[in-house]
Formats: structure tokens, sequence, C-alpha cells
């Protein structure tokens, strides 16, 4: 199994640079508290760098990204998953196998709030947090 990389989107759009926006929407990541979880390549390495000023990311635990699945995960119609499909969804995510379920998870801002969006991880919310990452998926959710 590849590392899964959970993104996540912390800034808007506006005085954003526009290789930086198109970066964002090859991510799939068109809005604030948007996430998407995406296994770790050389390729997405170079674009989270390039982004790195917009999101935050971090490894992915695999009771989080069930989680994500069971509570945030839609299927086309933005219908919600049923116990069983969440559990098979999330074993095709983990093997790097298409799934069925929308590419992206629309999260609620975390609980507490950022600590600051302009600012990088460890004063800030900005940049690669490891598997802190897992924390701020469990305020988001």
């Amino acid at each position: 199994m590849a590392e899964l990389l959970a993104i996540i989107r912390v800034r808007g759009s506006a005085e954003t640079e526009k290789p930086v926006e198109d970066t964002l929407r090859m991510l799939n990541l068109t809005r604030v508290n948007h996430c998407v979880v995406k296994s770790r390549t050389p390729a997405l390495e170079g674009m989270l760098a390039k982004a790195s000023g917009n999101i935050t990311w971090g490894a992915i635990k695999e009771d989080m990204l069930e989680r994500l699945v069971a509570r945030k995960g839609r299927l086309p119609g933005d219908k919600k998953l049923d116990a069983k499909q969440a559990a098979e969804e999330t074993k095709k995510l983990k093997d790097g196998k298409e799934t069925s379920i929308k590419k992206v998870f629309r999260l609620h801002p975390p609980s507490g709030g950022y600590r600051a969006i302009k600012r990088p991880f460890p004063e800030g919310d900005l940049g690669p947090r490891g598997d802190k990452i897992n924390e701020l998926l469990r305020k988001m959710m």
C-alpha cells in the first residue's frame, strides 16, 4: 500500500497567482475546506510544494480514512454511503484502485478555528504537518 496523503485547502483564491490556482484546480481543491486523498508520488510532491502557501497536508491514518469516507464520502448525486459501501470504498482507496465516490470531501471549518492561515505549520496551518493532519481532520468532521 502506498502512503496516502490528505490534502486540505486552507486559504481562498483572492490574490493567488494563476499557476498556483491551476495547480490547486488539478488537485481538485477549488474551495476552502475541501479535502482530497491521494497517493504520494514525485509529481504530487512537486504540486504540493508549488501550492504550499494555500494548503496543508499529511499522512492519513487508516482509521481516520475509514471515518472520513463513512461520514463525508458521497456518491454521484450527493447520495450518502451506507456502512458496507463505505468499507468497500475505503479498501479501494487504500489499494490505489478507482473508486465510485466523489474525489473531494467537503469539510466544516475546524472547531476552534484555524490558528493562522498565513503562517507555516508549527505556528500556523500551512504546509506539511505529517501525521498531525489526523487531528485537524477530526476537528473538521
